[in-house]
């Protein structure tokens, strides 16, 4: 049965090349979400990026799933404490102890929930996607505010943690909302052509 968008191509035949596939595919997620980092806008007021990770966490949770996107996420933090420079404000793991850290934690939390949710089909149309996104938006935002306020306050945590960053996710959501279900209305019409 396929459950994500990447089980589409997992090979069903060998188990030695379905694992060899599942170790490909947590490598190049742990890639996207470290190139993602490099996409980045430093606010003045504010310890915490603008980068393209919160949609390559999404993206990355929809289409592997629950296990693989959380590997993801986890191979990603593991390079970037290692001293490899795919965090967006430093490397090490003085990064996960620095103000960001709360957020790059929420990213793990955020990967195994959304990748639950597309593993149920809630990927599949408009409404259950944006609930699934949104849910991952909460828990990496919960993760990352609550971190930072413990370095300051809970007002400032928002103002420089959270508020600049609503309109930025909105587009991101937005975009993964219409990227996922025509990824398998895609996938069925190849199906239907046996392309």
């Amino acid at each position: 049965m396929t459950n994500t968008l990447s089980d589409v191509f997992r090979p069903a035949d060998n188990k030695i090349n379905a694992i060899i596939y599942d170790m490909i595919i947590v490598i190049c997620g742990s890639l996207v979400l470290g190139i993602s980092a490099q996409i980045k806008i430093f606010l003045p007021f504010s310890p915490v990026p603008v980068t393209g990770q919160t949609f390559a966490v999404l993206m990355i949770a929809a289409m592997l799933g629950s296990k693989r996107g959380t590997m993801a996420v986890i191979a990603y933090l593991i390079e970037g404490i290692l001293g490899i420079p795919v965090f967006a404000s430093g490397i090490g793991m003085a990064v996960l102890l620095g103000p960001t850290g709360g957020f790059l934690i929420g990213f793990v939390v955020a990967a195994y929930v959304v990748g639950t949710l597309a593993q149920a089909g809630w990927d599949r149309r408009i409404f259950t996607a944006l609930s699934a996104m949104l849910a991952g938006e909460i828990i990496i935002y919960s993760f990352g505010v609550c971190w930072l306020s413990l370095m300051t306050n809970f007002k400032t945590a928002l103002i420089t943690g959270l508020y600049p960053f609503i309109a930025g996710d909105i587009v991101k959501i937005t975009l993964g909302v219409a990227v996922l279900p025509a990824g398998w209305k895609l996938l069925n019409w190849l199906k239907i052509k046996n392309i």
